[in-house]
This record gives structure tokens, C-alpha cells and sequence, in this order.
């Protein structure tokens, strides 16, 4: 049974959030997001579930056109196949437990590098 250690796994990047593997399947997919003040993960529409388990910080998880303010100990949960992006305040850094379930495809995550390359949270879909 693998055991996710938010302590150990903790690594911060100057440039994007980070994202340390927890755990994968075919299923499922479990990461440990660290974001830096006003760093995210852009909007993108995967056909998968997402669960975000807001550990510290504060943000927005984005939902379709609604932002939804988050903090430590709020969970929310994004069906399959809507417009979702997570963005840590600018004067918050923000760690968040992530679980996809199944796990996106590698070409559903190109908007992810477009926007973050683009320095853009809503990237173009």
C-alpha cells in the first residue's frame, strides 16, 4: 500500500507548480501539487474526475466560468470532460492532494503545456 508523505514529498519550483507522483493505475492517478504564490495549473477539460483536497494555502479551483475559493482542509471535486484549472493565491503559496481518476492522456494535457509555457492560466482549448 503505497503512503503519500505531503513532508517528504514537498519540492517548490521557481518557474511552475510542482507535481510529485504519489501514486498511479490505470484507474487513478494521485499527485502532490505545491504552487508558489500565484502559480497554477491552467484551464484544461481532461475526460476525467478530478478531487482536490486543499492541504495549506489559499486559491481558486476553476470550474467551467466559476471560480471557487479554496483553503486549507476544502475538497472539490470537477466531473469529467468540464473546463478546470487550480491557481494559488498571489500572496499564498498552495498544496494540494490531486486525484484523477481515470488518469488523463498525455494529449489532453497539451493545453497544460501551452498555457504554462504561455505563462497563461486560461490557456485556449
Amino acid at each position: 500500500m503505497p503512503r503519500i508523505d505531503f513532508e517528504t514529498e514537498r519540492a517548490y519550483d521557481d518557474d511552475r507548480f510542482s507535481a510529485q507522483a504519489g501514486f498511479r493505475s490505470e484507474r487513478m492517478k494521485v499527485i502532490c501539487g505545491f504552487f508558489e504564490p500565484g502559480q497554477f495549473i491552467p484551464v484544461h477539460a481532461p475526460s476525467s474526475d478530478l478531487v482536490v483536497n486543499v492541504r495549506s494555502g489559499t486559491g481558486i479551483v476553476r470550474e467551467e466560468e466559476t471560480d471557487h475559493r479554496v483553503g486549507a482542509g476544502d475538497i472539490i471535486v470537477v466531473p469529467a470532460d468540464t473546463k478546470r484549472g487550480i491557481k494559488a493565491d498571489d500572496d499564498s503559496r498552495l498544496e494540494a492532494l490531486l486525484v484523477t481518476s481515470p488518469p488523463p492522456t498525455d494529449a489532453e494535457h497539451d493545453p497544460v503545456r501551452r498555457g504554462l509555457a504561455a505563462g497563461e492560466f486560461e490557456s485556449e482549448l
